[in-house]
């Protein structure tokens, strides 16, 4: 699979250690960086570059790791037909992919441990969307809300 990553410094080094899980789980990774933890950064300077490749199709899912994951998906779900779910804990990184079709995960780094992370990553990565009737009606809402709010600029 190809899997965008991006992480500023609040996310760092766990995100190395995610990027070397996935590569040697045989996906295709394109690392956004950052590769210095001791260099202040921005969150919203990943989110849009994971959301992008994803959006792109670049990236079939993506990945923002900061310090707490929220401002991550904050910034991601600002991105047209980016659905970011903050997760910790491996039953919401799948249902969140099954229910909700999301295609970015995020997670805060200060918030659950290494181990932790990677089983939710896991989780996340071998979901898929179970397309169920129920969850396309809701994702179609999602949509027009969506289509809605872009229409008013």
């Amino acid at each position: 699979m190809r899997i965008a990553v991006g992480a500023d410094h609040g996310g760092y080094p766990l995100n190395e250690r995610v990027i070397d899980e996935l590569r040697a789980s045989g996906h295709e990774i394109t690392d956004f960086g950052t590769h210095d933890g001791s260099v202040p950064d921005d969150y919203p300077d990943y989110s849009l570059a994971v959301g992008r490749a994803v959006e792109s199709g670049q990236a079939e899912i993506g990945l923002i790791i900061c310090g707490s994951g929220v401002g991550a998906s904050v910034a991601a779900n600002k991105l047209r037909g980016v659905r970011a779910a903050l997760c910790g804990d491996t039953y919401s990184a799948h249902q969140s992919r099954e229910h909700d079709d999301c295609n970015v995960l995020c997670l805060g780094a200060r918030v659950v441990g290494v181990e932790l992370a990677l089983e939710i990553v896991r989780a996340f990565v071998a979901a898929r969307f179970t397309g169920e009737e129920r969850h396309r009606r809701r994702l179609a809402k999602v949509a027009e809300i969506e289509r809605l709010e872009n229409s008013k600029q």
